[in-house]
């Protein structure tokens, strides 16, 4: 799959039911997603099988992530849309 057919999926799985979570997935697949690493762009793809609600709450920080693996990926979210903590 070349770069321009990843982020195009990667845009495409990032469309959620929840607007708020679109709000904060969205502009971060296109800003941030070319720039993440093959691994965290992988562990994003991967994150995006997770329920809505609990992606959120990962995000927001109201919950503890349930695999160790998603939380570089969550950090990078939080961190591009400046949410410290």
């Amino acid at each position: 799959m070349d770069a321009t057919e990843e982020l195009n999926r990667a845009k495409w799985a990032s469309r959620r039911g929840l607007l708020e979570l679109d709000l904060l997935l969205s502009p971060f697949v296109t800003s941030a997603f070319d720039s993440l690493t093959d691994e965290l762009k992988n562990d994003y793809r991967a994150l995006l099988f997770n329920d809505d609600q609990d992606l959120m709450e990962w995000i927001m920080g109201r919950a503890e992530v349930a695999d160790s693996r998603f939380i570089p990926v969550i950090s990078a979210i939080r961190q591009f849309h400046g949410m410290t903590g």
